[in-house]
């Protein structure tokens, strides 16, 4: 901002002298052009420092009418006064600087007014730049605030059910629990180091999954269909972090329970051309007036998509001939 100002100010002096040494002298032009161009930055700056911030910070718009006028009004009397006594001395026979005209006054309030409102418009646009910085970088904190509220949401849900399965397999002694708390560990190694990343690798993502189905694999005790069908080279693609499980949690609690035949889930992930497409697909069953409603997974789901992919993602749900599906697709 000092270069910008300096800047001006050394070039409208470099091309007022330029311009009055042919005629004077380099000498008396550089005298010549320092009478207003001290008045100018005085005004120009005591205007920038300490008037223009009434109107800007404050909002007392009379406040700073009234003080610019009474401002500009000093300064044009003052640097009359002072061309008069010292213009002759630099340019004999002077006559325009030994006299008061309503000409010459109109012409420095204008010349005083031009120089003032250029500094001042290059405050109001820096202001301006700065509170559109500023409201983008609150913009940006309170999304990221938001979105780390929707992942601790999601968090203690995914523990819940994992410690539950656990909490089951300990109760019935199976021989299986140990195999549950490796699993549990690659979970939660995944929620407490990489959940709170905005971006991971695909591979991690679905490295999660598969340790989450295996966990809900191992909890049912009667067999059901599974398949998780991977397409596309995963090790160069990043996915926001914990975007995919909500999709195979939801089937798994609305489309595999223990007392019901022919359960199925049908994952599909592909990478393809910059994309990512996630399709998951289950049996609907009937409601079980057992088991506690559904939390907030998709709706959590949704959100976050909003904050993470804004314009670069597609959610569909559908439901027909008793088949619920959901696909996802991701620009990447």
């Amino acid at each position: 901002m000092v270069v910008l100002h300096l800047s001006f100010w050394v070039l409208y002096l470099t091309y007022r002298v330029y311009d009055l040494q042919g005629y004077i002298g380099i000498d008396k032009a550089f005298a010549y052009i320092a009478i207003p161009l001290a008045s100018n930055l005085i005004a120009s700056y005591v205007h920038y420092f300490f008037i223009l911030p009434l109107w800007i910070s404050r909002q007392r718009i009379k406040t700073y009418a009234l003080s610019t006028f009474a401002f500009l009004l000093v300064m044009v009397v003052v640097r009359i006064l002072v061309e008069n006594q010292l213009y002759p001395l630099i340019v004999k026979n002077e006559t325009y600087f030994q006299t008061v005209k309503l000409t010459r006054i109109i012409s420095t309030i204008w010349d005083t007014i031009a120089f003032m409102l250029f500094t001042g418009m290059i405050r109001l646009t820096v202001d301006r730049f700065d509170l559109e910085s500023k409201q983008k970088q609150l913009q940006n904190e309170k999304l990221t605030a938001e979105l780390n509220y929707l992942k601790a949401q999601i968090n203690p849900h995914f523990l819940f059910n994992t410690l539950h399965n656990l909490n089951y397999l300990v109760y019935s002694q199976s021989t299986l629990a140990t195999e549950v708390i490796i699993k549990l560990s690659g979970i939660m190694r995944y929620m407490i180091d990489d959940a709170n990343k905005n971006r991971v690798q695909l591979g991690q993502e679905v490295d999660y999954l598969n340790n989450y189905i295996h966990l809900e694999s191992i909890r049912l005790t009667h067999p059901f269909e599974l398949s998780f069908v991977k397409d596309g080279d995963f090790s160069l693609v990043e996915i926001a972090p914990l975007t995919l499980i909500p999709l195979v949690e939801n089937a798994f609690k609305h489309g595999v329970r223990d007392r019901a035949p022919g359960c199925w889930i049908k994952i599909h992930l592909e990478v393809s051309k910059g994309h990512i497409l996630f399709d998951v697909s289950n049996r609907i069953l009937p409601i079980d007036p057992s088991r506690p409603p559904s939390g907030f997974g998709l709706e959590n789901l949704k959100k976050r998509l909003a904050l993470s992919y804004p314009g670069k993602h597609n959610f569909v749900m559908s439901q027909l001939n008793g088949v619920h599906s959901v696909k996802l697709i991701l620009d990447v």
